[in-house]
């Protein structure tokens, strides 16, 4: 990044107060919400169910990126070339799914029994009276929150050591800080509000600069010839092995098993109005999958030999591209893109996590016959926001070269867990307490076995084969299970 700060202080400073702009919007929307969120867990947690249909699509969308999609996709773009495309694919599709079904079924059940998290809805589904399945539940989000939260902190690190020429554990420090704050005091409803406005930086930076990128050498036309002329795989969407296909296609299962993307259906007002959250959000997905894409692309014009980016690492291509192409101030807005979408992540996650420990742990399985003050509660919550946050950030100190390893198996061991057992819950009337039970543990513990032995690794996600057997199991055992009481009425609120 070093040529950007030759040309004076004057330009020097421009992406600094465009960024700085971007932070205080951040921490002035987590001040306004702090007030509304003390009234109760309910309102700290999912925003009192009183979230808008616009707030709650784009909120979804973006907290389910991460840094992943900026600097993760491009540099899949820029190393395999339009084949990239099923790494964006999967997840767009399910997550439209999810909005038009899934999402409303589980926000009517959650809006009649009071489920304010996962856990919540598996123990009140399944009549969980020992509290077995709301533990398990809750102590597997836990363990993938926390690494994902680390992940998300390093990613943050490492934007600003590139941007701004900061030292790396400094910048995680600083992303950890700002984070803390604003999901801290304002919960929900402030994590909501900056999902809102980070998901229109993140979408401008992803599209005005693929489009000024391709004007400066020529237009599209010229780009497509140059990338041909590389390599002809570049332009070849289908130059992929079909299980380089299907694993990617299966990034998408992890959406159902995220219960920071989850969150969000429980949070909405009417949940009728979730189908419109369906064409928000996927119209949004579909062109910020298009913009990341498409730069690893073009930058792959621009630098034809990885050695040419900072380190040799393709993370670096979208910030180095944005320098080279934009006017100082849309640059912050790219910096500040990077950093909205790892804040919109990590917000998210803490929430969820701190929602295991205080609502699932503490309310509902050491003090289960207690009457709890709200006031109380939600000091808790904070809390436990502030302890979660220290120790992302000691695991983030300690796990900094492994960052997006932590991303993807995060996002892999949720996915497995919990996508499939909540699917049956939702939609087969069959689906028992134990059932349920082994298919968390199956999920979580073929997502860890998988990644560690090297040939399954190599031939495909762990996800995917994790996921499979945790459906397998969980409808074998539920058949041979006892099933739950009031499942017809149940099922009836769902519907």
């Amino acid at each position: 990044m070093q040529e950007f700060f030759i040309n004076g202080l004057e330009t020097e400073s421009l992406p600094i107060i465009a960024f700085s702009g971007y932070l205080t919007l951040v921490i002035v929307i987590g001040i306004y919400a702090t007030r509304f969120s003390s009234a109760g867990i309910n309102a700290f947690f999912i925003g009192g169910r009183k979230m808008g249909r616009i707030v709650v699509a784009l909120s979804a969308v973006v907290s389910g990126r991460s840094a992943w999609l900026l600097l993760g996709v491009t540099g899949m773009a820029y190393k395999m070339g339009a084949s990239a495309v099923w790494a964006v694919v999967g997840y767009i599709i399910t997550e439209m799914l999810l909005f038009m079904f899934y999402a409303r079924r589980l926000r009517r059940f959650a809006g009649v029994y009071d489920a304010i998290t996962i856990p919540d809805f598996f123990a009140i589904r399944f009549n969980d009276t020992d509290s077995k399945l709301r533990i398990t539940t809750a102590v597997i989000i836990l363990i993938f929150m926390i690494s994902y939260v680390s992940a998300q902190f390093v990613g943050g690190g490492k934007a600003f050591a590139a941007s701004f020429q900061i030292e790396q554990n400094t910048g995680i420090l600083i992303t950890a800080v700002i984070v803390l704050f604003y999901t801290m005091f304002g919960g929900f409803l402030a994590v909501s509000l900056t999902d809102l406005f980070q998901a229109v930086f993140m979408i401008v930076a992803l599209t005005l600069l693929p489009v000024i990128a391709a004007i400066d050498r020529g237009g599209l036309t010229q780009v497509l010839n140059e990338l041909q002329n590389i390599d002809n795989s570049m332009i070849d969407p289908f130059a992929l092995t079909a299980g380089m296909a299907v694993g990617f296609l299966g990034i998408g299962l992890g959406s159902p098993g995220n219960p920071h993307i989850i969150a969000r259906y429980m949070s909405i007002n009417d949940p009728e109005q979730l189908r419109v959250s369906a064409v928000i959000g996927t119209i949004w997905n579909v062109i910020m999958a298009w913009g990341a894409l498409f730069i690893g692309l073009i930058g792959r014009v621009y630098y034809p030999d990885l050695n040419m980016l900072p380190a040799g690492d393709t993370e670096n291509l979208y910030p180095v591209l944005a320098m080279r192409h934009l006017h100082p101030i849309l640059f912050g807005v790219v910096i500040a893109s990077i950093f909205a979408a790892i804040m919109s992540t990590a917000d998210s996650q803490l929430l969820v996590a701190a929602s295991s420990i205080v609502r699932d742990i503490f309310q509902k399985i050491l003090h289960r016959d207690s009457d709890i003050p709200e006031k109380i509660l939600v000091r808790y919550s904070r809390i436990a926001v502030f302890l979660l946050v220290v120790l992302a950030l000691m695991l983030g100190f300690m796990l900094q070269n492994i960052v997006f390893w932590l991303v993807l198996f995060a996002w892999a061991g949720l996915g497995a867990a919990l996508g499939p057992t909540s699917i049956l819950a939702l939609y087969w009337k069959g689906a028992s307490r134990s059932g349920v039970f082994w298919g968390l543990i199956t999920g979580t513990l073929v997502t860890l076995i998988w990644y560690f032995i090297g040939p399954l690794k190599t031939a495909l996600y762990e996800l995917v084969p994790a996921f499979a057997l945790s459906m397998v199991v969980t409808i074998l055992v539920s058949r041979y299970t006892k099933k739950p009481d009031r499942v017809d009425e149940m099922f009836r609120i769902m519907k």
